[in-house]
């Protein structure tokens, strides 16, 4: 099953938790055993699977991103002056892939999923493929 979900970001680099959306589509539409996929079709917003427990772990992430990479940079060529988004994405990765098991997302007791917003804000779209298996 292919489903498409919206996610409106609010700010110029967020980290959104879906994990509740990502259960609310497995139960749903049952999936009881397999593999569901979450893909970001956007070449400045990421998905990752990071700690939903203690929030200062997203903000530290955030603060080492901004350090790591600044929004700008003298070096930078793109036009569009979002070089230091696009970066941010391939470094994270456009999707994650995770286990199925009795119907439940198999995932660590601190783990959630997000949609890493780098060029916000902006409306985003995340296609989640489900595989029976």
């Amino acid at each position: 099953m292919l489903q498409q979900i919206s996610i409106v970001t609010t700010m110029p680099r967020e980290f959104i938790d879906i994990t509740s959306h990502i259960r609310q589509l497995i139960a749903d539409h049952p999936l009881e055993h397999g593999l569901v996929t979450i893909f970001s079709p956007h070449t400045t917003a990421a998905v990752t699977i990071n700690e939903n427990w203690d929030p200062d772990v997203i903000d530290d992430f955030l603060l080492y991103l901004q350090q790591s990479i600044p929004r700008s940079f003298a070096g930078f060529h793109h036009c569009e002056g979002n070089s230091d988004s696009h970066i941010l994405t391939s470094l994270v990765g456009p999707s994650t892939t995770i286990i199925v098991d009795q119907g439940q997302l198999v995932l660590g007791q601190w783990q959630g999923i997000y949609l890493c917003e780098f060029d916000g804000p902006r409306h985003r779209s995340l296609w989640i493929q489900t595989l029976e298996g």
